[in-house]
């Protein structure tokens, strides 16, 4: 059975494309010409699905009136309404901004000089999650087959969700032991470090995911999505083994953008109900996710003394003082003071 790649929330978005469409081509054209602007700078289909939302959403807002007769008046009333009324948390309301910002910027083609007003929420600052080694073992002992894989990844790698499901077979570097990440957050390409203890079980994983690629091949398939325009320059590198994704999805699916049959990725939330249920499992009362064990990762790298610029590198941030944050589990908490109450009776 074919399927679509859609979100939770893609029933929802029918029903919105629906309203548009019944009121007439001008909505529907303006939405087809963000999605075009979008792709055309080479964001991801998240992004493109995110905004397309958020500007649907502010359109009806105004009771669909046309963007291009609406200004920084409308956007701050919208932004308010989601702040007050909807109660969104920062960055949602920042991704609301970004995506009606990039409506103007982009396809109205107002300059950025009329949004100067527009203040983006500040978000709270806050401490991340982590793991001890101890809960992170318990964790991981609680997976296994793919799930323990990609656990491992998120931990012993210190990889993103989306990075981890996109890892494609070329990127896997047995003999460096190091993957490649390709277009990171930030667009940016990095080396991070291939657990060793992963190594027999991927590689075995791997030649279970190379006999799907085969049988898919034999049944007229078998090419993956390739980024910006490498399928066109390189025309039979999207069948080629390399190119294939190290987690496929168990069944072929129609991609939205191109409308044909393939094998995509698993879906990200296959790890993360995983990882809820390891964690549950392994009676941890922290609030933590997958993102928990990249947070657990950096943490204990900086534990064993690892030098912060190394650890930067390794998890891809822009600039060190991001990677500082996970200096304040080394203070062991209260910056390193005793406590009284621990010398009260000594």
């Amino acid at each position: 059975m074919k399927r679509l790649w859609k979100s939770s929330t893609a029933i929802e978005r029918d029903g919105e494309s629906k309203m548009f469409r019944e009121s007439g081509n001008r909505g529907s054209n303006l939405l087809g010409q963000v999605q075009n602007r979008i792709r055309c700078k080479h964001y991801s289909i998240r992004t493109e699905q995110a905004y397309v939302e958020w500007i649907k959403k502010f359109i009806l807002y105004h009771g669909k009136r046309h963007p291009s007769e609406m200004g920084e008046k409308e956007i701050s009333a919208f932004l308010t309404y989601l702040a007050v009324k909807k109660n969104v948390s920062a960055s949602t309301q920042n991704q609301a901004l970004s995506a009606v910002v990039f409506l103007y910027r982009e396809v109205i083609q107002k300059e950025l000089g009329e949004f100067k007003d527009l203040i983006r929420a500040k978000r709270p600052a806050k401490l991340p999650v982590v793991f001890s080694k101890k809960e992170v073992k318990n964790i991981l002992i609680q997976l296994e087959g793919k799930d323990w894989l990609m656990g491992q990844l998120l931990y012993g790698a210190g990889l993103r969700v989306m990075e981890c499901v996109r890892l494609r077979v070329k990127d896997v570097d047995f003999d460096y032991k190091q993957i490649v990440i390709r277009d990171g957050k930030g667009k940016v390409d990095r080396i991070t470090l291939l657990p060793i203890i992963i190594i027999d079980n991927l590689k075995l994983h791997l030649e279970k995911v190379k006999l799907i690629h085969n049988r898919d091949l034999k049944e007229g398939f078998g090419a993956v999505y390739m980024p910006y325009a490498l399928e066109r320059k390189y025309p039979s590198a999207n069948r080629s083994w390399a190119w294939q994704y190290a987690f496929p999805a168990s069944h072929r699916s129609i991609d939205p953008r191109a409308g044909i049959e393939r094998r995509h990725h698993i879906s990200e939330a296959v790890i993360q109900r995983a990882i809820k249920t390891a964690i549950r499992n392994a009676d941890i009362s922290k609030a933590g996710s997958c993102h928990t064990l990249r947070h657990s990762f950096a943490t204990h790298l900086l534990e064993s003394g690892y030098d912060i610029r190394t650890v930067q590198e390794l998890l891809g941030h822009k600039d060190v003082s991001t990677t500082m944050i996970y200096t304040h589990v080394l203070n062991r908490g209260g910056k390193g003071v005793q406590s009284p109450g621990d010398t009260l009776f000594s």
